[in-house]
């Protein structure tokens, strides 16, 4: 009991999704011995629902990963696991006998019905009864502890990150590019991403915003906000970052892609949002700008150059999207002044 106690005191004591996890598998390792051990991060789409193994045990020891930068190389589709997709399914635990004695068994986390996490294991048949119910114990105190982490860093109304943990994960997105410059200057291999990628951030401003509040009134402002948020969770990917900066302004960090591609996805949420019916307002639509990020950005270099491409798409008709770098090129716009002795790290 002792131990368990002391466990629940250092996950409580962690602010942060990595971390916390990275105590989540030392709490398990220490107090159930599994043979395997696989924390699998959800995100649930409506077009397939993807995990992310972002910490557990195996033949090769422990292992902890970014938890808000997801891998692709860690990544599955939940079809590829027959297991985790009756987990996913029933949202109950599920348990599968194996052929050498051991039994694995999967448990959801869940929040707002559906799961955002999997505590896989497998575990000996000497695994008793009370360790069964500690073990559900701790693995619900886990999910309450992400649930009160998320209540923090989320916004209120639309439930999309806040923007003071905008920050905190664009010097995460700088620091892993810088990582992965110095391993490929190493001849070790980089992160693997598809040829000329860069990281990108989007600033999207529902157009006329204040003529709904005027016209309708703010509460039906609000529902076309939380209605906007939920189409930007179906139109971008699982690993792209969403943020609530404030009013009817909204910020997107996209992990690494090329500039055609990341045109495209911000093309698909401007679609998507123009042919979505709002309630009692009608249609909708938004601008965007956009820029790609350059190692020694702070969150003002980036959100002033995807602000200017974002101004332009205002004062060229509104519901469109377009790329700083695309007008610096056209010559649309003059280009920033550079800091100095910056270099392109992407």
């Amino acid at each position: 009991m002792l131990e368990l106690i002391a466990h629940v005191v250092k996950i409580s004591a962690r602010r942060d999704r990595t971390e916390i996890n990275s105590a989540m598998v030392d709490a398990l390792m220490d107090l159930f011995n599994p043979q395997r051990l696989t924390i699998y991060r959800c995100y649930s789409g409506h077009r397939k629902s993807v995990v992310f193994a972002c910490a557990g045990s195996g033949p090769q020891g422990q292992f902890l990963r970014n938890a808000y930068l997801p891998d692709h190389r860690f990544c599955q589709t939940i079809e590829r696991d027959p297991l985790l997709r009756q987990c996913h399914k029933e949202l109950s635990a599920v348990i599968d006998f194996l052929e050498d004695g051991t039994h694995r068994i999967i448990f959801p986390v869940i929040r707002l019905d559906e799961p955002i996490y999997f505590i896989d294991l497998e575990l000996t048949d000497e695994f008793s009864a009370d360790q069964r119910v500690t073990l559900m114990g701790l693995i619900e105190y886990f999910g309450n502890h992400i649930a009160l982490l998320d209540y923090g860093e989320a916004d209120t109304l639309t439930g999309l990150s806040s923007r003071k943990t905008f920050d905190k994960h664009l010097f995460e997105l700088l620091g892993q590019a810088a990582t992965d410059r110095m391993l490929g200057e190493s001849g070790w291999k980089r992160r693997q991403g598809p040829p000329n990628s860069n990281h990108w951030l989007a600033v999207c401003d529902i157009d006329h915003f204040k003529q709904i509040n005027d016209n309708h009134g703010h509460l039906i402002g609000d529902e076309v906000l939380i209605m906007l948020s939920q189409v930007m969770r179906q139109a971008f990917r699982f690993d792209d970052q969403l943020f609530r900066f404030g009013g009817e302004e909204f910020v997107a960090l996209l992990q690494p892609t090329d500039q055609n591609s990341a045109q495209a996805v911000l093309e698909r949420f401007r679609t998507d949002v123009e042919q979505t019916v709002f309630s009692r307002v009608g249609h909708v639509t938004v601008s965007v700008g956009f820029s790609k990020l350059l190692p020694n950005d702070t969150p003002t270099d980036v959100i002033d150059r995807a602000d200017e491409a974002l101004y332009y798409a205002k004062r060229n008709g509104r519901n469109r999207v377009d790329g700083y770098e695309q007008l610096i090129a056209s010559n649309k716009l003059a280009a920033r002044e550079i800091a100095k002795g910056e270099v392109e790290l992407f």
